[in-house]
């Protein structure tokens, strides 16, 4: 399948050199390497890609501190993640992360930790970036960017393409920072500037650890509700287009796109950058740089210091950005491991 290109993902990258240029005087002075530490980190689901990304940075930043660090898969379950939650506490780590879910449903554990002086940080833990009653920093991009990207993405598409604009926003609506995500997209898609007949066709809400099980069952109950109405998706998350594909497929409804405001799933990418996929882009979060800021806030954190206040900003994934950038990857001129190395290498 051939669609028009779009040079969006390459001028954010370009005009990221500039930012990345003068990320180490963005980053205040910080304290150097608490050495010796142990960080947990538990994931929401090892089925989610952004979740995985931003723990193989940490796991490589930490290395550079000299920390050792676990990590443990939540299996997006609420019972699950109590229960790590509660191991974790006995071992009494420097410092744990809760990687892709929020700490609101486990108070007790947030009790014992804090009594215990046991740092707490976030992954997408909130439905901001920044710090919280709970947890010492949240790490996440403004999800209202993020989404605004990916549904402008889709009527840029539109205009470019001469296509109508009719969406299906795949939801998980157990998470404050995707259902932040969807209602920006479904104002985006409404508002529908610079076009006409933009339409919202439903919010389709499915828990992303069930995506595999559920989307073959609910893709053929939207195509018979919307028919040819149906031509863009939008997703909180890349895993559903990791499961859209063969019910898509199987309908012969190769017409419809889909972004997503996800993370960056290394799925996402792949199937982006071959340039044969019904998914045209997403909305990437630099996930490894995140993981070096959650080791660099961590440390601030055990030494005393505040929060840095640094603010990732999201990449505009397409096919024609994956061909510039090629095997160096989305992230290769942000310059963080320079930035950060730099902070950890003061005395």
């Amino acid at each position: 399948m051939k669609h028009t290109s779009c040079l969006s993902g390459v001028l954010i990258l370009l005009a990221g050199s500039a930012w990345a240029q003068g990320m180490v005087q963005a980053l205040p002075p910080g304290p150097p390497p608490q050495a010796g530490r142990t960080v947990v980190f538990i994931a929401s689901d090892f089925k989610n890609g952004g979740v995985m990304g931003v723990f193989r940075g940490l796991e490589e930043a930490a290395q550079k501190l000299g920390w050792k660090i676990r990590l443990e898969d939540g299996r997006g379950q609420k019972a699950t993640q109590a229960a790590l939650l509660a191991q974790v506490l006995v071992t009494r780590p420097d410092g744990i992360v809760f990687g892709g879910f929020e700490p609101n449903d486990f108070a007790d554990q947030v009790a014992v930790a804090k009594q215990n002086k046991i740092v707490l940080l976030g992954w997408h833990a909130a439905k901001e970036p920044g710090p919280t009653k709970e947890l010492f920093v949240n790490l996440s991009t403004r999800p209202n960017d993020v989404a605004r990207m990916a549904a402008s993405f889709v009527i840029k598409h539109a205009i470019a393409n001469q296509r109508q604009v009719g969406v299906v926003i795949f939801n998980d609506n157990q998470y404050a920072v995707a259902n932040a995500k969807t209602e920006a997209m479904k104002q985006t898609i409404q508002t529908c500037q610079g076009y006409k007949g933009c339409a919202v066709l439903a919010v389709e809400n499915v828990v992303i650890s069930d995506a595999a099980g559920q989307m073959p069952a609910v893709v053929p109950k939207l195509i018979a509700s919307h028919g040819a109405a149906w031509t863009y998706s939008l997703a909180i998350n890349d895993v559903y287009f990791d499961e859209i594909n063969y019910p898509l497929l199987l309908a012969k409804r190769h017409d419809i796109l889909n972004v997503s405001a996800g993370d960056g799933s290394s799925k996402a990418l792949g199937r982006i950058g071959a340039g044969v996929s019904q998914q045209v882009a997403t909305v990437a979060e630099p996930l490894k740089m995140q993981g070096y800021q959650l080791a660099d806030e961590l440390n601030r954190a055990l030494s005393g210091t505040p929060p840095s206040g640094f603010q990732s900003q999201p990449i505009l994934v397409t096919t024609d950005l994956l061909k510039a950038t090629g095997i160096r990857g989305i992230e290769s001129a942000l310059g963080f491991e320079a930035a950060y190395s730099a902070i950890w290498a003061r005395k």
